[in-house]
């Protein structure tokens, strides 16, 4: 085991990240600020309001992005998006860009969540938490400005993990009906040691030792990184998946985790659930943040799965 690997270290330099990451987003300019990710892709505006979700774990705030037109009479659909960061790493504004696009270009209501991050929130309480917030927001639509009976999920990196066990709760506690689950780059096979992995290209974006950090400050206990909320991907998962939410799964092909995206797309196949399986060609993970070409391709093909997804039904505004 690696020094990083150690839970106690993993957990020190997890918080180091954290305080690092909320120093940039505080700056008024520069990378990394809230306002570097407000800038990108001005053609799609920015018409937000906050709200706080209960739930179990902690309170979940959230950012609502309206889109700029609706059909008369009707509720838009919802989608509910989980932001990247290793589980560790509270970036909620990076995926600024994605919401405003899918707002604009699928006519959603997109919902960003500020979910809890480890190691202060240790998993299974991060899926938890996304979980009754999804369910939370199905529930409450009408009073808010959405229908909550069209709703899809999805993330980036960790938050497409977290979206994918969104959609096994909801299979498994016969949850919200979700008609579109987006795992785009996601990590889907933690029981495999992340120095087991290996990328296309010799220095990937996601390095093991990053990648040691994450999985330790989030699951410390190896022997538990193998639970199907964190490691659908991995072997020991055989339970039928029958039934899931439809899924695009994005990989990139220069990625780390691109072979286990790969293997859960496979999965899904089997299962008659997977809608599409989308690689990203010369692309490394997280490539979105920095190739404004590739961003903008593949955030208007996930904004035309959302967008027919969340038309399969239309429910009257009150």
């Amino acid at each position: 085991m690696s020094l990083l690997a150690r839970p106690a270290v993993a957990a020190f330099a997890a918080k180091s990240i954290q305080r690092l990451a909320r120093a940039a987003s505080r700056r008024s300019e520069g990378r990394g600020s809230a306002a570097s990710f407000h800038r990108r892709f001005p053609e799609f505006t920015r018409d937000v309001s906050e709200l706080t979700v209960p739930t179990s774990i902690a309170p979940a705030p959230v950012v609502v992005y309206r889109p700029a037109t609706a059909p008369k009479g009707a509720l838009p659909p919802v989608h509910v998006n989980f932001h990247g960061g290793g589980f560790v790493i509270p970036l909620t504004e990076i995926d600024d860009p994605l919401c405003r696009c899918l707002a604009a270009e699928a006519g959603v209501v997109v919902i960003n969540v500020d979910y809890v991050v480890a190691p202060q929130h240790r998993f299974p309480a991060p899926p938890r938490q996304a979980y009754e917030v999804v369910k939370w927001i199905a529930s409450h639509g009408e009073e808010h400005g959405w229908d909550g009976g069209r709703l899809t999920v999805g993330g980036q990196s960790a938050g497409g993990g977290l979206a994918a066990a969104v959609a096994r709760l909801a299979l498994e506690e016969d949850g919200p009906s979700i008609a579109l689950q987006v795992l785009h780059y996601p990590p889907l096979d933690l029981a495999t040691g992340v120095r087991n992995k290996r990328a296309a290209i010799a220095k990937p974006m996601l390095r093991p030792w990053m990648g040691e950090i994450f999985d330790s400050a989030y699951i410390p206990d190896p022997r538990e990184r193998a639970d199907r909320l964190a490691s659908p991907a991995h072997p020991s998962d055989t339970a039928s998946l029958k039934g899931i939410a439809p899924a695009l799964v994005v990989t990139a092909e220069y990625d780390l985790l691109k072979a286990e995206g790969e293997q859960y797309a496979d999965r899904l196949r089997e299962a008659g659930a997977l809608v599409e399986h989308h690689d990203v060609p010369k692309a490394d993970h997280g490539y979105d943040g920095t190739d404004d070409v590739k961003a903008r391709e593949v955030y208007a093909l996930i904004a035309r799965h959302v967008r027919q997804a969340g038309n399969s039904g239309t429910r009257e505004a009150g």
